[in-house]
């Protein structure tokens, strides 16, 4: 990273939340290294790992066959075996996969493999929100490569913890699952916003039709879990006791406050990465998010929120202001819940802004659209287009762009080309996304200290930076 994130880095090694109560568990740096990285050449395969091997993780997977795949850790194999139906689970890839799956080790608790398979070089993490950071720290310090999914930590004390480890063994490579930033759209976006062809950008909007799955609801009463899922291993790090239901496991996790960081979570390390990336804004110094209910409000109107945090607001908007952006400041505002800003002028006869989701830069002689991951850029105003053409490409292009993310993190670890979106651009970018919630849950604009890690107008807030972890799934 470059520019003004140079600054985050050095003042994120200076300390972390230097404040009283929960601020102050933050402020602990984990433990030594206790593996040692293997070095790998680049005629060797990498043995991997996967820890939530159905869903996203076997689609991960499916990218990495030509690697020894050697163990698997889910909480529910049977959920695992429908990623193999249907005509999806009958593409050369999935068939494949399959059968590599078929001769790994396999776990129901993803500690005990990290302990008790000795051949792992590397680790893919797909699980929910909540277990994605004590995954990787626990894979980290026994010196393993992690590939982590979106968002890579719930909250900023995870986030930051975890570059630490990564800086601690610099042999580590780490990359998010934010496929995007591999991709030829994205890199050509970053390089028409930098090279100037829309001018200088003071504004940023940036939307998700998220949430796709259950928000705005009061918890459920529980039902019994199914036989074949590890429900003690899939609650996990979550400090609640809940019991099990559908809405929760195996998809719908992502709505409920102890398991997931909504849609925010989910799409900002997909949108919020280009702006972030292009601009060099460093870390937001005012955000506040407004909102409708909260799931299990029964008094919306007192602007106060429930008592207890069941599940997201069903919509949301986030206003970010960047005081210390590399080009001046900034100002970026999130839409959720399928909320959107409003049509640009100026807009090409036929283009329509995609209600799935996008990023409108706004510039001073024009304006830059593109869907998400950084698809179809679309360039607005006059001029513009002639601009954009004659900047040169100046960033490296992935093999396999979008889909060659999980395969660049291989490469990466052989030594053969630089890791796309390693924990030193990831967690900063993953630290803004989480700051949005973290305003959400305040109910008030917040102003952040970027370098100190810390809310100063509302001390009370800082508790949100952390998390309470259930007893034996601590950080």
């Amino acid at each position: 990273m470059r520019g003004g994130d140079m600054t985050y880095q050095q003042q994120t090694r200076r300390g972390f939340m230097a404040v009283t109560g929960a601020a102050a568990a933050m402020a602990a740096l984990p433990g030594e290294v206790l593996g040692k990285t293997r070095r790998i050449a680049p005629s060797d395969r990498v043995n991997v790992a996967v820890i939530g091997a159905g869903g996203m993780g076997a689609s991960n997977m499916a990218k990495l066959t030509s690697q020894n795949i050697v163990a698997l850790a889910d909480v529910d194999f049977e959920h695992v075996a429908e990623s193999f139906v249907g005509d999806a689970g009958q593409s050369p890839e999935r068939i494949a996969l399959k059968a590599a799956y078929d001769k790994a080790a396999k776990f129901s608790d993803y500690r005990r493999m990290l302990d008790r398979q000795k051949d792992i070089d590397a680790v893919v993490i797909a699980t929910p929100d909540h277990h994605h950071a004590f995954a990787a720290k626990a894979a980290m310090e026994r010196g393993l490569h992690v590939y982590v999914q979106k968002p890579l930590a719930y909250s900023v004390r995870e986030g930051r913890l975890l570059l630490d480890l990564a800086r601690k063994d610099p042999k580590l490579v780490t990359q998010m699952g934010n496929q995007g930033h591999s991709g030829d759209d994205g890199r050509r976006v970053v390089e028409m916003i930098r090279g100037g062809a829309i001018g200088r950008v003071r504004e940023v909007h940036v939307w998700t039709n998220r949430p796709v799955w259950p928000q705005g609801e009061a918890r459920p009463e529980a039902v019994e879990a199914p036989a074949s899922l590890n429900w003690d291993v899939w609650r996990g790090p979550a400090n609640v006791d809940w019991g099990y239901h559908p809405d929760y496991a195996h998809f719908n996790w992502r709505g409920w406050v102890p398991f997931g960081v909504g849609a925010l979570g989910d799409m900002g390390a997909h949108l919020i990465d280009f702006p972030f990336w292009a601009l060099e804004p460093g870390l937001p110094t005012r955000i506040e998010t407004r909102h409708s209910r909260w799931g299990g409000d029964t008094n919306p109107w007192d602007g106060k929120g429930p008592d207890e945090l069941t599940s997201y607001p069903l919509a949301s908007v986030t206003h970010y202001q960047f005081g210390n952006a590399k080009g001046g400041p900034l100002h970026m505002t999130w839409y959720d819940g399928g909320l959107m800003p409003p049509t640009p002028a100026g807009l090409p006869a036929g283009t329509r802004m995609d209600p799935g989701g996008g990023v409108l830069f706004v510039g001073d002689q024009g304006m830059l659209m593109h869907e998400t991951y950084g698809s179809n850029p679309t360039l607005i105003g006059e001029g513009v287009a002639a601009r954009a053409a004659a900047i040169p490409q100046s960033l490296p292009r992935i093999a396999g762009g979008m889909g060659g993310h999980e395969m660049n993190w291989i490469r990466a670890i052989r030594g053969e080309e630089k890791i796309s979106s390693p924990f030193d651009y990831a967690v900063p970018l993953n630290e803004t996304m989480v700051l949005g919630i973290v305003a959400l849950k305040a109910e008030q604009p917040i102003d952040y200290d970027g370098g100190a890690g810390r809310i100063t107008n509302a001390p009370d807030a800082n508790r949100f930076l952390d998390r309470e972890y259930r007893k034996g799934w601590e950080l």
